[in-house]
């Protein structure tokens, strides 16, 4: 039984998306259970629609609901221990839950996330791992948004933690990764970039395969299982791809509706056009997950509807089930491990 807490006042329409979007859920996934967090008046009416989520539930009153134009600063200090996203995420720090899933802010849910469950040991910075489309099924890119700037340490970080990911999520023995940058030649990019790329093939990692660097349109090709950056351009990248999408489906709408042999057209083709709206449905992928924390939490968009939310509810559920913390955790001890006498012997010789 996977227990998963919901922050049912996050979002742009809190409980009219959570509730519906967690009923969505448990029907692919009976075996759910849930803990709501969020004001009564407002969660109950949508509670009441749904007595099968109802009866697979413990529901818990909150005083308040961070909004989604908190700062993180203003969030941790007028809503510790009082408002639904706080304690959607100290249910996961007490054991009562194995996953926090929340719409909402996603600076305060970071701060808060930080604050309550702490980073790993080892872990500098977490970072914000997003399930991308592609051409060969899907791949796992990270940092889409926590951490702005990174390290050659940090990158590697990410990479273990990604390939910890893909192989909870794809049941990948080994995945491939590569490094984000302007050109595939050792010679381009920043010097963390490339410091972390030589890093990542001198130290034979069991847990991954280290492809070198990938350029932005590899993205869609799936020529690697995960792939990682730091936390701006990362964001700036999922932020193109889904407005990317957006833009071809209005493209397509207005083709096939501008005259009557298009929308014949239209008619004759229609599996093959629902298969390809499936496919760029940015839905589909909603659900970033929160890496490098003592607990999973996924972060749904503020703007999803019921589906989106559902999906986030579902990423947060596999997470959970194939034991995504454990497998970080003892991958960066494995490498810290291997690191140690590697360093005392270069301290030594210093």
């Amino acid at each position: 039984m996977i227990r998963i807490s919901l922050d049912a006042m996050g979002g742009d329409q809190g409980p009219e998306v959570v509730i519906p979007g967690a009923a969505k859920a448990l029907e692919r996934y009976p075996d759910a259970r849930f803990l709501i967090f969020g004001i009564e008046e407002r969660c109950r009416p949508y509670l009441e629609r749904f007595p099968k989520l109802a009866a697979a539930s413990e529901f818990h009153h909150c005083e308040i609901a961070v909004r989604m134009d908190d700062k993180p600063s203003q969030a941790l200090r007028r809503g510790r221990w009082r408002s639904s996203m706080w304690r959607a995420i100290e249910a996961v720090k007490s054991g009562d839950a194995d996953v926090c899933v929340s719409a909402g802010n996603t600076g305060a849910l970071m701060a808060m996330s930080k604050f309550c469950l702490r980073t790993m040991a080892n872990i500098e910075r977490p970072a914000i791992a997003a399930i991308w489309p592609t051409l060969r099924g899907e791949s796992i890119v990270l940092d889409v948004g926590a951490t702005v700037g990174a390290d050659a340490q940090q990158l590697i970080d990410f990479a273990m933690m990604g390939a910890a990911m893909a192989r909870a999520l794809f049941g990948i023995e080994r995945p491939t990764v590569g490094l984000l940058n302007i050109g595939v030649e050792e010679i381009k990019g920043q010097e963390e970039v490339k410091e972390a790329g030589r890093l990542l093939r001198e130290a034979d990692f069991l847990s991954l395969n280290y492809h070198g660097f990938v350029e932005g349109d590899d993205l869609g090709k799936g020529i690697v299982d995960v792939v990682v950056t730091e936390g701006f351009s990362g964001n700036i990248a999922l932020k193109t791809a889904e407005g990317t999408a957006r833009q071809i489906g209005g493209y397509l709408r207005a083709a096939m509706t501008r005259t009557w042999r298009a929308k014949l057209g239209y008619l004759l083709a229609r599996d093959a056009f629902d298969r390809l709206r499936e496919k760029m449905d940015p839905r589909r992928g909603n659900g970033g997950v929160f890496l490098g924390l003592n607990g999973i939490v996924i972060k749904s968009h503020g703007g999803t509807d019921v589906e989106g939310f559902a999906a986030a509810v579902e990423v947060g559920f596999d997470m959970a089930r194939n034991d995504l913390r454990q497998k970080i955790s003892r991958d960066l001890d494995l490498y810290h491990a291997r690191r140690m006498p590697a360093r005392a012997e270069m301290q030594a010789s210093i």
